[in-house]
């Protein structure tokens, strides 16, 4: 964001602030549409979003007239990059089948970030990652909470149309997952459970004997902690948006047919080929599918009724004990393709690899490095002693909806 979007920003979250302290302090309950209307639609104005533009925003998405919708879907380049579902101002956010359902969908449709909001509290979500929901959660912010003013606006900032252009939320995710896991790997050390750190200080204290040290622990209250990055507004260099890295890679040669620049989805007994395309994800004909889905698709069933319709076209046929496509046909994304051949969600840029098992996303993520971001992030320890106690390539599957 430059200077003036930031201002914007600032100045429409106080006035959302205020509308939704007055709200609460009068017990009112207002509902979803005016939720969006007086609390969301805003926010989402100040961060770039043209809400009249339809190549923007649609609100009620649906990619297929059969689709559940979505209250926003954000587009760059015609392509759907961020979903927002809103929920009324009232309403608790942890009822787990709200966002279990928009990710769902996200990951079918290739859509990697999900917001949940209520118009005061804003939870942001990685569709892709491979983990449990809970751990999904990026940030959580509250527009109500004045004291985080800064973090506010820069985690609101992270889904501005400049910034996810840059992808800049996606290198702060990687940053914040890897962290994450770091610090579950100390703190079992830190809890000492399995004797590791008493055998760690006994090493480097050979006077003291084993239960002088687990005492000592005891006593001791070490606490790890990342400090969560507030993105500044100076960059070293920008970051190209999806699109031109797209074409940057075509241009170099990454999507040519040649088999050292192919792509993979295996699964079981299966194997699939493809390539990263122009307006999506090329699978290639002779590649298979499992034949028999996941018990996942009777929940999410997007993955399911695209198969089916792959089938009726005669684009997908039984041989035996899998399903071979009769000719090459291009997704709308690789999540959508790699759905199609496990029979059930999956995660494209993480399925698809090349023959030396690098994924697609480790591919796309070569040329970005967490160093563009001014300054370093670095883990602080805090220590006190406490008191004793690619043929010819048919039609994409799905479209914008309409």
């Amino acid at each position: 964001m430059n200077e003036q979007t930031r201002q914007t920003l600032s100045d429409t979250l106080l006035r959302v602030r205020n509308r939704i302290n007055q709200i609460k302090d009068r017990k009112e309950t207002i509902g979803e549409q005016n939720t969006k209307s007086t609390l969301i639609d805003p926010i989402l104005s100040a961060l770039e979003w043209n809400l009249e533009e339809l190549d923007e925003v649609r609100r009620e998405y649906r990619r297929k007239p059969q689709d559940n919708p979505v209250d926003y879907a954000l587009f760059m380049l015609r392509s759907p990059c961020l979903f927002v579902e809103a929920k009324a101002l009232e309403k608790d956010l942890n009822d787990r089948k709200w966002i279990s359902q928009v990710l769902g969908y996200a990951t079918v449709v290739g859509v990697e970030w999900c917001v949940l909001t209520n118009g005061d509290e804003y939870r942001i979500y990685n569709s892709h990652a491979t983990v449990d929901i809970e751990q999904k959660l990026f940030r959580t912010i509250h527009l109500s909470n004045s004291a985080q003013e800064e973090y506010t606006l820069g985690t609101l900032g992270l889904l501005s149309k400049s910034k996810m252009g840059e992808k800049l939320i996606t290198i702060l995710w990687k940053a914040h997952f890897v962290d994450y896991w770091v610090k579950m790997a100390l703190d079992n050390i830190v809890r000492n459970e399995d004797g590791v750190l008493t055998r760690l200080v006994r090493k480097n204290s050979p006077g003291l004997s084993r239960s002088e040290i687990r005492d000592s622990l005891k006593r001791v209250d070490i606490r790890v902690d990342f400090p969560v990055i507030i993105p500044s507004q100076e960059f070293k260099k920008p970051l190209a948006p999806l699109k031109e890295e797209r074409k940057r890679m075509m241009k170099e040669g990454f999507t040519r047919s040649k088999k050292a620049d192919l792509l993979f989805c295996k699964i079981k007994n299966v194997k699939a080929m493809g390539r990263p395309s122009e307006n999506g994800f090329l699978v290639l004909k002779g590649s298979e599918a499992v034949l028999e889905e996941r018990p996942s698709v009777k929940k999410f069933p997007h993955p399911s009724k695209l198969r089916t319709k792959l089938s009726e076209d005669g684009i997908l046929k039984a041989e035996n004990d899998r399903m071979v496509f009769t000719r090459d046909y291009e997704f709308s994304s690789s999540s959508a393709a790699a759905s199609v051949i496990h029979g059930g969600g999956a995660n494209g840029p993480q399925e698809w690899k090349d023959s030396n098992g690098i994924s697609l996303k480790e591919k796309e993520e070569k040329e970005v490095s967490t160093s563009e971001i001014e300054g370093t992030t670095k883990t602080r320890r805090f220590v006190r002693m406490a008191p004793i106690k690619e043929g010819s390539v048919h039609k994409r599957d799905g479209g914008d909806g309409k």
